[in-house]
């Protein structure tokens, strides 16, 4: 290859263009009028814009994606997490055009994406497994049967999906239902497909991933685990490696599933399969996630093999440059620092970033997709920046990270920096008491942080804005006036005035998606009346009190930060 399109944003799509320097190639961006001036655009050698819309009209617009390809004179696509990395169509069209496709063939992509096949696959290597529904579910009436019979907890997921996209745990079977609709909706809006299916949830599992590497010589390695049991919503927020305080005979039971399962499929590239372990010892496979992972840089870390290097080396045919699993070098963590409020539930907080400092000095990493000046669009995933920490040992690595957490300044947004340094407190997740953190350890056991200072939002006298000549950016400042009222989005601003009781606001910024009642109906306080969706999540809105509501903001709409959707009288 000698020309890579990055079909991504944010950090990774950083990530990749100094992959892509590193390996000798030409780095070829994306970006949409949302990320008109993001950083990753700034930072490849060649940028092109997708226009504006949502993710489905950009960053998941394949015919778009191969014109831009086309004109730049790419050879290569590496698509990053999320959006299309998993889409064996996206690599089929990218195959079919000619182009290096960095990543596993599509039909391996068809049959591990699809999580219900993984799970036929990793049946026939012997893998350990939880019962699950055979195939997608057609309705939430079919998974509310399915929950009966099967038992609770019940995890519902998106079959084409991953990173916690379109996943729902039910602990209760009055909320199945509604569970399964908005894991569909999600689905829908991460991965483009709604189908999900569901199998048993290990009650408080802890979360264990092994990263496989493999080429298309035969060779197939397995680097090492992880551990990304410290979630929200069902998304990491923290991940280390290797994963502490399991057994040899785990660790080795996790090694040979996860190259059995690899080799059964006869992937290449990199790629990550993960399971839950239970609290007295139970593994059960999870899915597989054909693709490069957020959390990939602790194993960089820990091993010392560069995976995006040995994704393009793959890509271009050649062979690992490792051969069997490498020793641990020391422990490294990873915290994922999103635009995020850990005081309000972990809501999303897109705005402006006014300070961005971020630590330094040794064991410290940062792949930061943001600086100061950035905006957070309520598009995308909240992802600001990765904090990748080092050291000998597991106990150097959390005294280095409580320095680097100390450090790190985020003004303008709020982020999810408190949790971090608070956690670092906690004896179940330092360990001295033994480790008794869990998939959902946050919701059910953390002491919690107090919310963020409301940041209102900031509006700049100058418009940024650009020209394209010849695939190169060129920046633009003009004032703001100038374009006022044209082509500006509808947006309902916050309340000016103290709300009422009876007034239902919105709890976040973002896109109202549905209203769940009908105007003038009867709602009894605390039901959900409404959904909101901002950086790729949705958030439910309840009513502060009983009595009938009156809509006053209509669905699709987008809404500031306490801006009044309707009044409860």
């Amino acid at each position: 290859m000698k020309k890579l399109l990055i079909a991504n944003r944010g950090e990774i799509a950083i990530r990749i263009v100094r992959a892509a320097r590193d390996y000798g190639v030409t780095s070829v961006a994306i970006y949409s009028d949302a990320d008109a001036n993001s950083l990753h655009a700034e930072l490849a050698d060649e940028a092109y814009g997708l226009g504006p819309g949502r993710p489905a009209e950009t960053y998941l617009n394949i015919e778009k994606i191969l014109d831009i390809a086309r004109r730049a004179g790419a050879d290569a696509v590496h698509p990053g997490y999320g959006f299309l990395s998993e889409r064996a169509e996206f690599a089929k069209a990218v195959i079919d055009a000619g182009l290096t496709w960095v990543g596993p063939a599509p039909e391996v992509i068809t049959a591990l994406g699809d999580k219900v096949e993984a799970r036929r696959i990793a049946a026939k290597v012997g893998a350990p497994l939880v019962k699950g529904s055979d195939g997608p579910l057609a309705s939430a009436a079919e998974a509310v049967t399915f929950a009966t019979q099967a038992g609770l907890p019940l995890a519902i997921k998106a079959a084409f999906g991953g990173g916690g996209r379109g996943m729902k745990v039910a602990r209760r079977l009055e909320e199945v239902g509604e569970l399964f609709d908005s894991a569909v909706r999600e689905a829908k809006e991460a991965f483009g497909r709604g189908e999900c299916y569901a199998e048993q949830f290990l009650d408080r599992p802890r979360h264990i991933e092994a990263q496989v590497i493999a080429d298309s010589h035969g060779n197939t390695v397995v680097l090492g685990t992880r551990d990304c049991s410290l979630q929200r919503r069902n998304q990491k927020l923290v991940e280390e490696a290797p994963a502490p305080f399991i057994t040899d005979e785990q660790r080795g039971r996790i090694h040979d599933a996860a190259h059995a399962i690899c080799a059964e499929a006869g992937y290449t590239g990199a790629g990550t399969v993960e399971f839950l372990l239970s609290q007295n010892g139970v593994i059960s496979f999870l899915e597989v996630n054909t693709r490069l992972q957020v959390e990939h840089p602790v194993t960089e870390e820990t091993t010392g093999v560069d995976i995006v290097i040995e994704q393009l080396r793959i890509a271009d045919g050649l062979p690992l440059s490792v051969t069997q699993t490498p020793e641990p070098r020391g422990h490294a963590f990873e915290f994922r620092i999103n635009a995020e409020d850990p005081g309000r539930g972990f809501l999303p907080t897109p705005g402006l970033i006014t300070r961005f400092r971020a630590p330094a000095g040794p064991g410290v990493r940062i792949d930061a997709g943001v600086e100061t000046g950035s905006e957070i669009p309520g598009l995308y995933d909240s992802m600001m920046a990765k904090l990748i920490v080092t050291g000998a040992t597991r106990e150097e690595a959390l005294i280095r990270a409580r320095r680097a957490l100390a450090e790190f300044s985020i003004e303008g947004v709020a982020s999810v920096l408190p949790f971090h340094r608070a956690v670092l407190e906690e004896r179940d997740f330092t360990g001295e008491d033994g480790f008794r953190v869990f998939t959902n350890w946050i919701e059910t056991q953390f002491r919690g942080v107090e919310p963020s200072c409301r940041v209102d939002p900031v509006e700049s006298g100058l418009l940024r804005s650009f020209i394209e000549i010849d695939g190169k950016r060129h920046a633009l400042g003009l004032p703001a006036a100038l374009f006022s009222g044209l082509g500006t989005p509808q947006l309902v601003r916050p309340v000016v005035h103290p709300a009422s009781d009876g007034s239902v606001t919105a709890p976040i910024p973002g896109t109202l998606q549905q209203w769940l009642v009908e105007n003038g109906s009867e709602v009894a306080e605390g039901d959900v009346v409404a959904l909101i969706e901002a950086m790729k999540m949705e958030t439910r809105i309840l009513a502060p009190r009983a009595g009938r509501i009156s809509i006053k903001v209509e669905a699709s709409v987008v809404v500031g930060l306490g801006a009044e959707l309707a009044t409860i009288d």
